[in-house]
């Protein structure tokens, strides 16, 4: 009877022309077959996934590499991912307003939904209705400005943002808590 074959590991071919990690103590005589693929990729691979994993600089960025307020302005004035929708949609053009039959039609929504979607954001202060139809006015400048570093946000880092929002909790002593918070914003 034949013994059994060892399993066979990663491939190891051997570091040569290697420059020590940051933050490291040795290189080792032998690399992973993804280091010396890593390597033929170029330096600049090679210094980004040592900084990525070495001395990486922290920065004051909540989860996903939004910034904290933003986070708490998503948190508090944006229930869901239709709602964002929604004032995305508005945003795209503050002069018109639009019917909530329009925005069914546009979003391919419920009018429930879309009913649900603007009172959230009439509360937030981000939309105001007016003779039926509702259109994109802040209640305040530091609304509009928030509102534009979140749609900056949702175009560069769109998982970060819907993870915001679906992370949300449905805490009632928490959205009333939030109520106030609003409030200042409005300021």
């Amino acid at each position: 009877m034949r013994s059994p074959r060892p399993r066979p590991g990663p491939v190891r071919f051997p570091r040569t022309n290697c420059k020590k990690p940051r933050g490291t103590g040795t290189v080792p005589a032998y690399g992973t077959y993804f280091d010396v693929a890593n390597r033929a990729r170029g330096a600049s691979f090679a210094r980004h996934a040592n900084e990525a994993t070495f001395g990486r600089k922290v920065s004051a960025a909540g989860p996903g590499g939004i910034d904290p307020e933003l986070a708490a302005f998503i948190e508090a004035a944006i229930p869901s991912v239709w709602a964002l929708e929604t004032l995305i949609l508005l945003k795209r053009d503050p002069d018109s307003a639009w019917t909530a039959d329009q925005l069914v039609a546009e979003m391919r929504a419920s009018t429930t939904l879309v009913a649900n979607c603007l009172a959230g954001l009439q509360r937030a202060g981000l939309v105001m209705e007016q003779q039926g139809a509702v259109r994109y006015a802040p209640a305040a400048p530091a609304l509009a400005v928030l509102s534009d570093r979140l749609h900056d946000a949702y175009r560069e880092r769109p998982v970060s943002v819907v993870n915001i929002i679906a992370a949300r909790r449905s805490d009632p002593l928490k959205g009333f808590a939030d109520s106030f918070r609003l409030g200042g914003w409005k300021t």
